[in-house]
């Protein structure tokens, strides 16, 4: 009996043809790559660089001398500051920002120590279970979005991370007050939150689930709202276990730097904040500059579904000019106070000299090209977001009052800069700074009367809905 040879089928490596045997519109042919092939080949400099960059990090390869020996980390003016911190292996650099602005104050106040910390902790622990509320309450509010739909995948994407902005920096610390990092230290989990984090958000999902279906069968409001409080049993008990549990109440008692003891006694969180720290958050709004044609300048906006605290006060941006945020920057610096500021900390950053400047890398000399995208271009091709929160402690004005650099206070500790102070040149501010909190009195008078009015509201996925979360080391 004869047997049929099967002919083994083989890929075919031509270009996608149409019919015609043409190759398909916007196919990449083997005449484009030969001739990729020779545009690189033919330019010396292509392969130096190629050399270069298989050997060597290619930041390091593009590391502009000029500008490294342009570094000055002397400036005009100087905010009260203290020791650099370190948010260690998480993205809570917006509270770590927000408590550096206010502990400059007590340092002062009480003669402190200049590596006296408030509690970091404290604040992520109160953070996760409101957020953990407000997720649930945000499923409760979308009953009948269908899964699927862009908005519930919006709000099941990440309930529990660790980022945030001021406005919730705020409602956190007119809730439960602050602490000494001494009273709530940090824990494993505090520093290095992806393992509580990734339990949590999966556990969170399935209470989504759960309440979805309950609202599907027809279960009453007040039966949901019964299995939610239930619910955030079930969180508090998981996030005492990771970051332990906070207290309602400490013995305040310390010795100040010239040796002198004081004690105080019995103190809840909230006193303690109303003693030493109440104007160090009062009458201060959030000013953003986005340039996109989209948005107007010198109107206010706000977020939907971006919160932490259910109750607490939304989220307020006063979009406006860029020379507005500086002034008023400057203003608070020559006053002595440090101030809370929302960037893009992954462009043009050298980590190592702690730089943040737009000539640092030369990036035209190694690829021959540069991105060229300008601030409203970065936000609308989604290039570019406010995504670290950091403090400007100082800033260098030049013989016309000018700034020219500022000095940072980060929270990746003290490596790196000077012992963990980065200085950020003022064309890096113009370009990736995106958001500054501070007094509304130095606001223009015109300005102030904006505040009064309705924001408003930016779909959740909007660039300025991008929370302060990049971690440190």
């Amino acid at each position: 009996m004869a047997t049929k040879t099967r002919k083994r089928a083989t890929k075919s490596t031509a270009a996608p043809a149409n019919r015609n045997g043409a190759p398909a519109v916007g196919t990449l042919t083997q005449a484009h790559i030969s001739a990729f092939q020779r545009n690189f080949a033919a330019d010396d400099k292509n392969r130096l660089a190629r050399n270069a960059v298989t050997r060597n990090p290619a930041l390091q390869v593009a590391l502009n001398r000029q500008a490294v020996t342009e570094i000055s980390h002397a400036f005009s003016h100087v905010a009260k500051t203290g020791d650099a911190t370190n948010q260690m292996r998480s993205g809570r650099c917006w509270l770590f920002a927000g408590l550096n602005t206010m502990r400059a104050r007590l340092i002062e106040d009480l003669n402190l120590k200049a590596d006296f910390e408030l509690s970091q902790s404290y604040l992520m622990f109160w953070d996760k279970l409101e957020k953990s509320n407000y997720f649930l309450e945000s499923v409760l509010q979308t009953l009948d979005e269908p899964v699927g739909s862009r908005l519930l995948d919006f709000i099941l994407t990440d309930p529990i991370q660790d980022g945030g902005q001021w406005d919730m920096f705020v409602n956190l610390i007119e809730k439960y007050g602050v602490v000494p990092k001494s009273v709530m230290p940090e824990a494993e989990s505090s520093g290095n939150s992806g393992a509580m984090n990734t339990f949590l958000t999966s556990k969170l999902r399935e209470f989504a689930m759960e309440l979805r279906h309950a609202a599907a069968r027809r279960a009453t409001k007040r039966d949901l709202r019964k299995r939610k409080r239930e619910m955030l049993d079930d969180v508090y008990r998981i996030l005492a276990i990771h970051l332990g549990d906070p207290p309602t109440q400490f013995f305040w008692q310390w010795r100040d730097k010239a040796g002198k003891f004081h004690r105080r006694g019995w103190v809840t969180p909230q006193e303690f904040f109303i003693e030493h720290l109440s104007d160090t958050i009062e009458d201060k709004v959030c000013l953003i500059h986005c340039p996109q044609p989209s948005k107007r300048m010198n109107a206010m906006y706000t977020v939907e579904y971006l919160g932490n605290v259910v109750g607490g006060r939304i989220v307020r941006y006063l979009n406006t000019e860029l020379d507005v945020l500086k002034q008023a920057a400057i203003a608070m610096i020559k006053k002595g106070e440090p101030v809370w500021f929302g960037c893009d900390v992954g462009k043009h950053l050298e980590r190592e000299l702690g730089v943040l400047d737009t000539s640092i890398f030369d990036f035209d000399a190694l690829y021959g090209c540069e991105i060229r995208l300008d601030k409203a271009a970065r936000l609308d091709y989604r290039d570019s977001m406010m995504n670290h929160a950091m403090v400007l402690a100082g800033v260098n004005l030049d013989d016309d009052g000018n700034p020219t650099h500022w000095r940072v206070e980060n929270s990746w500790g003290q490596e790196g800069g000077d012992k963990g102070y980065l200085v950020m040149s003022d064309e890096w501010f113009d370009e990736y700074v995106y958001e500054v909190a501070v007094d509304v009195a130095l606001l223009p008078k015109a300005l102030r009367k904006v505040l009064n009015e309705e924001p408003i509201p930016l779909p959740p996925w909007d660039p300025m809905g991008a929370l302060a979360r990049e971690g440190g080391r």
